[in-house]
């Protein structure tokens, strides 16, 4: 019997502040559904803002704000008006770190193997809800349902090696050369197909998938 461990991973690398991630999510979770048993997902947090570009969302907004119409205009995702208050208040702080750690202690608490629908459940707590992304108590509350509990989230998101994994998470995704968010990667083995640079439609990215699988089975 074909264990997890011997199929095809697909590596979704993305960022949880990053538009075009959101319009990318709906297409993973639906590869998910359709290649149940014949790939698994793993997702690796890009570390879009980090350091000095940590700070108040009124600083890009103008530039976020052009982002956001051409994200639903070609993925058909919406933006809620939560979010888009968010924006124009200006002082929310954006930073990639938090958001990492999250998917971290989830990746850490589950062993299903869910993370790129808990990174979809992140994405949509910011972009529908606007919710706070830095605040643990904000995954508290979406964790329960995987029946993860919220203190034992906890306990895991705020030790000191989350953190420490976290940018050993952003460094592995620099050398990888990752350049922008979403990218997707197949990783066969010791290969690796890069699916997408950018937003793709399923049906291009389902039929590149193809291509990438049969191109390792006859390696």
């Amino acid at each position: 019997m074909t264990t997890t461990q011997d199929l095809p991973e697909l590596l979704y690398i993305y960022d949880a502040y990053c538009g075009w991630c959101y319009g990318m999510s709906p297409v993973i979770q639906r590869v998910a559904q359709e290649y149940a048993g014949r790939i698994t997902i793993g997702i690796l947090s890009g570390g879009m803002i980090t350091q000095e570009e940590v700070g108040p969302i009124g600083d890009t907004w103008e530039y976020i704000t052009t982002s956001l119409r051409q994200v639903e205009q070609v993925t058909g995702v919406q933006f809620g008006e939560a979010y888009k208050q968010l924006g124009q208040a200006g002082t929310y702080v954006q930073n990639s770190e938090p958001p990492a750690r999250a998917l971290h202690a989830f990746r850490q608490l589950d062993p299903e193997g869910r993370a790129a629908a808990f990174a979809h459940d992140v994405q949509i707590a910011l972009f529908e809800r606007g919710e706070d992304l830095n605040a643990v108590a904000t995954y508290e509350v979406f964790v329960q349902p995987y029946g993860i509990k919220a203190d034992e989230f906890r306990r895991v998101y705020e030790q000191p090696g989350t953190a420490t994994a976290v940018q050993q998470e952003f460094a592995a995704v620099s050398r990888i050369g990752v350049q922008g968010f979403p990218t997707s990667i197949l990783r066969v083995g010791s290969q690796g197909y890069v699916l997408s640079r950018g937003y793709q439609p399923y049906d291009a990215f389902a039929q590149g998938l193809e291509q990438a699988l049969q191109q390792a089975a006859e390696a």
